[in-house]
């Protein structure tokens, strides 16, 4: 298995394992969904919903890997750059951006 030693290195690799659009797509539900938990725990002090930021996030993400792209979740091997790659993703689509970097990593 190859070993990534940067998050450049890492992020080709990241997106190669969301090659499905489906699979993005549940991605950009549970991101957005962490995004709205955390606002509103923010808003309302509310410890229980800051608790289901995770819950919220990796259903979505493993459901897609073990449903949609039948692979394993990057987050069990590269847990933190995983993270950062999913809002990473999840900006660029955001902002219209991801098209180059899925062609970049072959993807598209």
């Amino acid at each position: 298995m190859q070993r990534y030693t940067s998050f450049a290195e890492f992020w080709p690799y990241y997106l190669s394992e969301h090659s499905r659009p489906l699979t993005r797509a549940w991605h950009y539900v549970g991101t957005t969904l962490v995004v709205l938990l955390a606002l509103a725990a923010l808003l309302t002090g509310s410890f229980l919903l800051f608790a289901m930021m995770p819950v919220a996030g990796y259903f979505f993400a493993w459901i897609s890997h073990w449903r949609i792209e039948r692979n394993r979740p990057a987050t069990f091997t590269y847990p933190l750059w995983s993270l950062a790659a999913d809002f990473r993703m999840w900006a660029l689509w955001l902002t219209g951006r991801l098209g180059p970097e899925l062609r970049r990593a072959g993807v598209a």
